[in-house]
């Protein structure tokens, strides 16, 4: 299939060059003009404006708009949709609020346009391993784009299969995509996704704090051990119950450095933990874990601690997130 890659960061870019790595074809566009330049290098064709993209992409045209959520997504969805004709499929990839999406879905409706919002989780790792996708839109246009989403997908890769009912669903599942719902459930789903992401993160996080915290010299002498927490994140990685991709990244960073010395500890948090935390409220589902690991990111920008520390390394692990400014 052809389409248009609107936004060639950290994950735009790779995205682009994984589609034509599986024989897509992309037109490439980026205000930077050296992402552009690279995303040509990788295969694509680039362009150095959006109204060059309609004439070059065939009809129903796919327009997939990789940028930071809030204004920016707006103001270029306004100018692609001016641009558009009806039948045109608009993509959403970024980390949008779930609401937004209701509003922009219902405003292209008008135009005769549809929204599809997908939610994608694989930061800097995803052109090599894939993008884990949760989608929301109209049946026909998320059946009509499925060719792009299974060449992003992982794929079934060497996980054992859970026995399960048979349908389109289960196997689209198992590659790594699924059809949530209408516009928005594909950015409500991420977003709950990112909440428990920050839980597990926590998690971890204040473990290897108190194994880290055990040499203390003013614990009794007989009660300090001086732990290697690089050979026991590697040791839990295999085999363990709590082994998973973050523990992956966590044994990297601490193989690299135990200290963690070139990480501050000011951990950012970028929207959907709030998020999850404000759809908990309207629902009154507790959320105690996930509530707590928010604060205690806030807390990170007032005093910082080891495992702070470890929270910034993860976050840098897999998205390549750069911590707050002092």
């Amino acid at each position: 299939m052809k389409l248009a890659m609107i936004g060639l960061g950290r994950m735009g870019g790779n995205m682009a060059h994984r589609l034509v790595q599986q024989g897509h074809e992309v037109v490439a566009f980026d205000r930077d003009l050296a992402a552009v330049a690279q995303a040509a290098k990788n295969g694509a064709t680039g362009v150095a404006g959006l109204a060059e993209i309609p004439s070059v992409l065939p009809s129903p045209a796919i327009y997939w708009i990789m940028l930071p959520a809030g204004e920016i997504t707006d103001l270029v969805m306004r100018e692609v949709a001016g641009l558009a004709s009806p039948g045109d499929i608009i993509i959403d990839g970024g980390n949008s609020f779930w609401k937004h999406d209701l509003a922009r879905a219902a405003w292209l409706k008008e135009r005769d346009l549809t929204l599809i919002d997908v939610g994608v989780s694989g930061g800097v790792w995803g052109l090599e391993r894939g993008y884990c996708m949760m989608i929301g839109g109209d049946d026909g246009a998320v059946k009509h784009i499925d060719p792009i989403l299974q060449a992003l997908a992982p794929g079934f890769g060497d996980i054992p299969r859970t026995k399960r009912p048979k349908s389109d669903a289960a196997w689209q599942a198992e590659m790594s995509y699924v059809h949530c719902g209408p516009a928005g459930s594909g950015h409500f789903v991420k977003m709950v996704h990112n909440g428990i992401e920050y839980g597990m993160m926590q998690a971890y996080a204040e473990g290897f704090d108190i194994l880290k915290q055990r040499a203390k010299e003013d614990l009794p002498e007989e009660m300090r051990f001086d732990l290697n927490l690089s050979d026991i994140s590697e040791v839990w990685r295999r085999g363990s119950v709590i082994s998973s991709w973050l523990l992956d990244l966590i044994a990297i960073a601490l193989a690299d450095d135990q200290s963690l010395s070139k990480y501050s500890g000011r951990v950012a948090d970028s929207g959907e933990g709030r998020w999850t935390i404000d759809a908990a409220i309207e629902e009154a589902v507790p959320v105690d874990v996930l509530a707590a690991a928010l604060f205690a990111r806030f807390r990170s920008r007032v005093e910082f601690s080891y495992a702070d520390q470890l929270l910034s390394a993860m976050r840098f692990g897999f998205g390549g997130h750069v911590e707050m400014p002092q």
